[in-house]
């Protein structure tokens, strides 16, 4: 195969519209997911630096705060939103991209 060949594949895959359709919907839930992780780090920052007390309060009658559940919170929350695109990519993405580049023989 060709050089000139192979662009010529690579422009017919970028211009078919399921594939610009793929793109920009694996590009909004990137950018979804992203935010949704963004925010909710710069949330616990805030009240770390607006409320700490919020934090620092006991649950129960033990020494642990409020933060250490809710800082972990964040950890699942980010190990679960990585999980959701890597399953959204490995299932529904990879499979509409391989009827893509099949039908284009590439």
């Amino acid at each position: 195969m060709g050089q000139e060949h192979e662009d010529a594949v690579i422009a017919a895959i970028a211009a078919d519209p399921r594939y610009e359709a793929l793109v920009r919907e694996r590009g909004r839930l990137g950018w979804i997911l992203s935010a949704l992780i963004f925010f909710s780090f710069v949330g616990y920052l805030a009240v770390i630096a607006f409320d700490k007390a919020a934090l620092a309060q006991p649950i129960g009658d033990g020494v642990t705060s409020v933060g250490i559940p809710v800082g972990l919170g964040l950890i699942v929350l980010t190990i679960a939103v990585t999980a959701l695109y890597v399953r959204r990519a490995n299932g529904s993405y990879d499979t509409r991209l391989a009827e893509i580049l099949k039908d284009h023989q590439a």
